[in-house]
């Protein structure tokens, strides 16, 4: 299912017109949690052009994290909610083209608007006025650490509010409560995994080779035994919905299907090796190494988008079954990023890790906000 955010805008100017600035935050539309925010100085404005803009940066950044997204705009600005509304016309030439831009970030229908109090929009308030005060010293804005990475229009958090480390010790606090696991199985190979070709949510969407439904019957087989698994959530790609479905037959459960935990769009890359990627787009891949907001040639999705919508995909599953043990059915990049955002450890670690077809990780969460990595890559059940 598309994801829901919550876009919380402000703008203001020290004059009217005077020294402008914006700030948005961006907030998961079911558990209210911070996925992305963004501030701008926006030199010598008036106070509205600067809510419009800050608008516009809300909705691209919520567009970033999942362009399929439904948005719940809450804006204290009256004049702005009832002219994007449509219930009062927009007369001043400064404010129609930002208008039109804000409307074209997402399609008609998928974006509401809401007047919301002062006190309650005080978190873009403050980054609206972080903005001004940046510009007043000379500076752009720049976010709090472990907030937003990125100060201009449509800049969005390195990571969802990031997991903290554990705390010393095998084993939380008793008075913690029962920890939320999370059981991450990859799906089992397609025709591609062998030859190891980028295989994203932007290419063919293989199915499971013969192989790979084997793996899936065996992975199958160890969490029966198991017998703790409550709930399967998958992706919703052919081989993540025929590994998930292999695996959830066997345990009586029903799969739930979950956006956020598709593979990464690997544009021009799809269905190409490492090798030919290398000798066809060189600088492309370069960059992509070094970074995680470098995207794959053409359409392709970075890392930093993937970690939003990831961690958003997490918070939902971990709002939505608290306590419980969840078998995730995804791919490579995802059940690396969870893994990743439970240790805190940097965005290059992804390159680090080795993630089979048919692996099984587990990652527990604990009600105070850390998570423990407990299993990596196990694969004895297809020995």
């Amino acid at each position: 299912m598309p994801a829901r955010f919550i876009v919380e805008a402000d703008g203001g100017s020290r004059g009217n017109p005077g020294p402008a600035g914006y700030g948005a935050v961006v907030r998961d539309g079911d558990t209210g949690q911070l996925v992305a925010e963004a501030a701008e100085f926006i030199g010598h404005a008036t106070n509205n052009v600067a809510e419009y803009k800050g608008l516009i940066a809300g909705l691209k950044a919520a567009r970033a994290l999942d362009p399929d997204a439904s948005v719940d705009v809450r804006m204290d600005s009256k004049l702005v909610v009832e002219q994007m509304s449509g219930r009062w016309k927009i007369k001043h030439p400064d404010m129609q083209p930002l208008a039109a831009e804000a409307r074209e970030v997402f399609p008609r229908g998928r974006v509401t608007y809401t007047w919301i109090p002062r006190e309650r929009n005080k978190a873009a308030d403050r980054l609206a006025n972080e903005a001004m005060d940046a510009g007043r010293d000379g500076r752009q804005w720049e976010p709090r650490k472990p907030a937003a990475a990125g100060a201009s229009a449509g800049a969005v958090a390195e990571e969802p509010l990031k997991t903290p480390a554990p705390k010393a010790g095998w084993a939380a606090p008793a008075d913690l409560g029962t920890p939320t696991t999370f059981v991450l199985l990859r799906h089992g190979e397609t025709p591609l995994t062998p030859e190891k070709r980028f295989s994203g949510s932007g290419g063919s969407d293989p199915e499971l080779s013969d192989k790979g439904r084997w793996q899936a019957e065996r992975a199958a087989e160890a969490l029966a035994a198991r017998g703790s698994i409550q709930a399967v959530v998958a992706s919703p790609m052919r081989r993540t919905r025929q590994t998930a479905e292999i695996v959830a037959a066997r345990l009586g459960l029903e799969v739930r299907y979950e956006d956020g935990l598709r593979e990464v769009d690997f544009g021009a890359w799809e269905g190409l090796t490492f090798a030919e990627v290398q000798e066809r787009h060189p600088e492309d891949l370069s960059a992509w190494l070094g970074s995680a907001k470098a995207k794959p040639t053409g359409s392709g999705e970075s890392f930093t988008t993937l970690t939003h919508r990831a961690g958003v995909a997490r918070d939902k599953i971990l709002a939505r079954y608290a306590g419980k043990t969840v078998l995730v059915v995804s791919h490579v990049s995802p059940i690396k990023t969870l893994v990743r955002l439970a240790l805190g450890a940097p965005p290059d670690s992804m390159y680090r890790m080795e993630l089979s077809a048919a692996a099984i990780c587990a990652v527990q969460y604990y009600a105070d906000g850390n998570a423990s990595l407990r299993l990596l890559n196990d694969t004895s059940h297809l020995r």
